[in-house]
């Protein structure tokens, strides 16, 4: 790491210490865009790939393209280039990687630097368009550049490792960002397309008819389940069955059903007979049972059902 800003000594710094070691310095500016170079630094060198950018630039407006709006971040830390609108991140150029910085001194707008790629190792240069203010943007990443410098002599170093991993971890946040977006628009296009499914057509699908149940919302108990006769697969009708249909003159034991409103009283054996005459006596049999509508109705079952 180098001091590669040199400025007049009449030059002084524009930004209390402060404001850019705990903070940072906004500009808006136009992106041209950054090309790879074969030097860390050097007038020529940057000539070139302004001169380089705004070609390309040109060939983009007689397209119909606009030149996109950038924010700089410029802070000891580095030069972080932002969308104005939503804040995203597009670069981050650690400034102990800036090498070079420059405006031009015919065109007030432009300004440039020089920044090492942390993965490909290649020698990037920026190119911006400003609102007549290149040279303060220019003063502004040397006064960044000399406070770094400064506090990097203090460290031994160490402050730069830091920033490193944290310049590292920067950008895989970025990148996890961008891919959970990603899944995002995915997930949405999915609940699109269920939403917008056809529906299926009336009388494709049959439904059943329910079940006849009784007041407790319970299907009646049959003994014997009715067979359903199956067509055969040859489309021929099944054979009728060989059983013979359930005697109904006994119940599911083989028992005669007995049913007490249809037995006389000669028909109780004698110890049958005498219980119930016992029962006779007590109180609720002898008065046997009252409905009344206050004490049970069937009103509000009727309106159930």
């Amino acid at each position: 790491m180098n001091r590669a800003f040199n400025r007049k000594k009449d030059k002084s710094w524009m930004h209390t210490p402060e404001a850019l070691a705990k903070h940072y310095i906004p500009y808006n500016a136009k992106f041209l865009g950054n090309t790879e170079v074969d030097q860390p630094k050097g007038t020529e060198i940057v000539k070139d790939a302004v001169r380089q950018l705004k070609f390309q630039r040109h060939i983009k407006k007689s397209e119909g393209q606009k030149t996109p709006k950038v924010e700089l971040q410029i802070s000891i830390y580095g030069v972080k280039i932002l969308d104005p609108k939503t804040k995203d991140v597009q670069y981050n150029c650690q400034l102990h990687r800036i090498s070079f910085c420059a405006d031009d001194k015919t065109d007030k707008r432009i300004f440039t630097f020089i920044c090492k790629d942390s993965e490909s190792n290649k020698h990037l240069c920026y190119v911006f368009d400003s609102e007549k203010c290149a040279e303060e943007v220019t003063l502004t990443i040397g006064q960044a550049f000399d406070l770094a410098y400064k506090k990097f002599l203090e460290s031994g170093g160490k402050d730069v490792e830091t920033r490193k991993q944290i310049g590292t971890l920067q950008k895989r946040i970025q990148e996890l960002e961008t891919e959970n977006s990603g899944l995002k628009k995915q997930l949405w296009n999915l609940e699109e397309q269920l939403m917008i499914a056809p529906a299926p057509p009336a009388g494709s699908i049959s439904l059943k008819p329910p079940m006849s149940t009784d007041v407790f919302d319970m299907v009646p108990f049959s003994a014997v389940t009715p067979l359903v006769p199956i067509p055969a697969s040859n489309g021929t009708p099944p054979p009728p069955p060989t059983t013979s249909p359930p005697d109904t003159s006994k119940d599911l034991f083989g028992a005669e059903p007995f049913d007490p409103f249809t037995c006389g009283q000669a028909d109780f054996p004698p110890d049958i007979q005498s219980k119930l005459d016992e029962m006779q006596v007590t109180e609720g049999f002898k008065m046997g049972l009252t409905l009344e509508a206050a004490v049970f109705s069937l009103e509000p079952l009727d309106g159930r059902w």
